[in-house]
């Protein structure tokens, strides 16, 4: 497992092979054992297989090709509904309609989703994770029919791969290791963290295309500008507040 896990990478465009119903149960089944908050499973997952579900999905991923053609998209969900229903009809008294309780449930949700996605990829898989899931809540709610209390957190598509790309380069081990206490880093501590990563040709590409003198300039006023990260955090309080996780008592 170590590694598998240590050449792992996302795959974006899949084969048309079919993954089998049962196949995939299990592994969801399996991933189902990750470490959840108090037993409680705080967290659902809707399997999207037909061509019309996927292609409604879509806009909310930003058309994303892999979304149409991955043959199962999985939209992992925080899931306080079914909990609470349970205490409702043994005559307790549930009170998470609040930040707190959808903290818990998005840990769970995530576990459970990271769990699967290296299940999958051992078992010969090829999964992406969707970003864009956080960005467009409301719109995959309302496609997936999702009560109060559900609250969409991850999506992952599934597939055999059809195309295996070069593994994304990551940050030097020791840059995100502290002993005992957090060590804050000096200037020198950043400027080697990075080097590797600002050396890439493709980076370099990166920033010449879009006409930056840094790389970090690239991800400031580009990919997660302030004004979309503001516009996004305001989207995001308002619909955990109508799916009743920020209660308006």
């Amino acid at each position: 497992m170590n590694e598998f896990v240590k050449y792992r990478r996302s795959i974006r465009k899949y084969s048309k092979k079919d993954v089998s119903h049962n196949f995939l149960n299990d592994l969801l089944e399996t991933s189902f054992k990750a470490p959840t908050t108090g037993g409680m499973q705080l967290y659902s997952v809707v399997i999207t297989r037909s061509e019309k579900m996927k292609e409604r999905l879509s806009p909310a991923h930003y058309n994303q090709p892999m979304v149409t053609q991955a043959p199962v998209v999985l939209t992992f969900c925080a899931d306080f509904r079914r909990f609470t229903q349970w205490c409702k009809l043994r005559n307790a008294t549930p009170g998470y309609n609040n930040l707190m309780s959808f903290a818990n449930a998005a840990i769970d949700t995530l576990l459970v989703a990271q769990t699967f996605s290296l299940l999958a990829e051992e078992a010969g898989l090829g999964t992406c994770y969707l970003g864009t899931t956080t960005y467009n809540p409301q719109m995959i709610i309302d496609i997936l029919e999702l009560p109060q209390l559900v609250f969409p957190v991850t999506t992952i598509t599934v597939g055999y791969p059809d195309v295996v790309p070069p593994q994304v380069d990551r940050l030097p081990f020791e840059s995100l290791i502290h002993d005992e206490f957090y060590h804050e880093y000096s200037n020198d501590d950043i400027n080697m963290i990075y080097e590797f990563k600002e050396s890439l040709s493709e980076n370099i590409k990166y920033m010449e295309s879009n006409q930056k003198g840094t790389l970090a300039q690239v991800f400031t006023d580009i990919r997660y500008t302030k004004k979309d990260n503001v516009v996004m955090s305001e989207n995001l309080i308002r619909v955990l507040r109508k799916q009743g996780f920020i209660s308006v008592e």
